[in-house]
């Protein structure tokens, strides 16, 4: 289906049908779509740290989770595409095209100059709503710095881990993680 050739609000399943596109990120919020540009080189090389390092922490305690990178993952208000969850590992081993929101323990978001707008406003009161219990966001920018995010009452409370700091984190797995790692 051409998005030239759409009338009318988008639903979840238009977007699902919608040929691949290999420049842009495609989600869908109250029906309208959000595209982005695919990722640049930092954001993917920072990507891939965490997630080897997030794999490496759930391994390492036996949780019951397992790290995947944009996956389509679906909220009230419709799909967003997470730049990583960590996801509850048996649904995700059922999963086809998509999760629900409601396996999904942390939605992270790596900053981009095209989406550091939406990614500290829109986006964590998305996950929010979806009651999505941690929201982690990544600024690379000028030094890396991680902000971890706990939902509590029904809003992420942040915490600012920057570099030469550690996150300290028990919940929702163990976690002792500079930024610096994530940049070299």
């Amino acid at each position: 289906m051409a998005t030239t050739e759409h009338s009318g609000p988008w639903t979840v399943e238009d977007v699902l049908t919608l040929p691949e596109d290999t420049h842009h990120r495609i989600e869908l919020v109250g029906g309208a779509l959000l595209m982005s540009p695919n990722p640049g080189v930092p954001h993917q090389r920072a990507s891939s740290r965490l997630a080897v390092l997030l794999g490496a922490a759930i391994e390492a305690c036996g949780a019951p989770f397992e790290v995947l990178e944009a996956v389509n993952v679906i909220v009230p208000d419709g799909l967003l595409i997470p730049d990583l969850v960590i996801a509850d590992a048996d649904a995700a081993a059922e999963a086809g095209t998509t999760l629900s929101a409601h396996n999904i323990v942390v939605a992270v978001e790596i900053a981009s100059p095209s989406t550091r707008v939406t990614d500290k406003k829109m986006k964590p009161a998305l996950y929010a709503a979806a009651g999505i219990p941690h929201y982690w966001r990544l600024e690379l920018e000028p030094a890396p710095r991680l902000y971890l995010g706990q939902l509590e009452r029904g809003a992420y409370v942040d915490r600012l881990v920057q570099v030469g700091e550690t996150t300290a984190l028990t919940e929702p797995f163990p976690l002792d993680l500079d930024p610096t790692a994530l940049r070299r």
